[in-house]
């Protein structure tokens, strides 16, 4: 007769800690009912990059004295530099630049290490082509300013906006842009 008690009990206490779990997971789905959605519709809505975003690194070719301190210290000796030396003026002279950003970390150690300050990282994050071979930027695709998400006259910016504002701002033909 014990055991059979206490398979009773056993039993209902597990009902009742399932119980227990249905209506913790019924109260935290109630709490998220009211939140406003978080998805982001990329093409149309971006989102703000954070002040030290690590995208596409931008070059100044009149800055570089050609020293060679970004290969060094790139973990997998991507930037390529060509130079040449300048008897007159006993001086190197840069002669191209380029990074392949199709193996590129985004690591940012060329730009911190940079003692002229001629490489800078950018927030643009965009950079997908159909074909690899694209993704090898020279001094003169390096040297090009993107234009900023926040100047960008195409595209709205939403700062912490209520649902039916966010509805209307979907109707207008625009881009728009999600801060969080």
């Amino acid at each position: 007769m014990f055991p059979m008690v206490t398979g009773f009990m056993s039993y209902g206490q597990q009902t009742i800690r399932a119980t227990r779990y249905i209506g913790q997971s019924f109260i935290t789905t109630l709490s998220h009912t009211n939140r406003l959605p978080i998805t982001i519709h990329y093409p149309y809505e971006k989102s703000i990059t954070p002040e030290r975003f690590r995208g596409r690194i931008h070059f100044e070719f009149d800055k570089c004295i050609a020293c060679e301190v970004c290969v060094r210290v790139c973990p997998i000796d991507l930037p390529l530099v060509d130079w040449g030396f300048e008897k007159d003026i006993k001086k190197k002279q840069l002669l191209n630049y380029s990074i392949d950003f199709g193996v590129c970390i985004f690591c940012g150690n060329c730009v911190e290490y940079c003692p002229t300050s001629c490489l800078s990282m950018t927030e643009e994050y965009e950079l997908s082509t159909y074909d690899r071979h694209e993704l090898n930027y020279n001094q003169i695709a390096l040297s090009r300013l993107p234009i900023s998400i926040m100047e960008d006259y195409t595209i709205q910016t939403i700062r912490n906006s209520t649902k039916s504002k966010i509805e209307e701002d979907k109707s207008s033909n625009s881009r728009t842009i999600t801060d969080y």
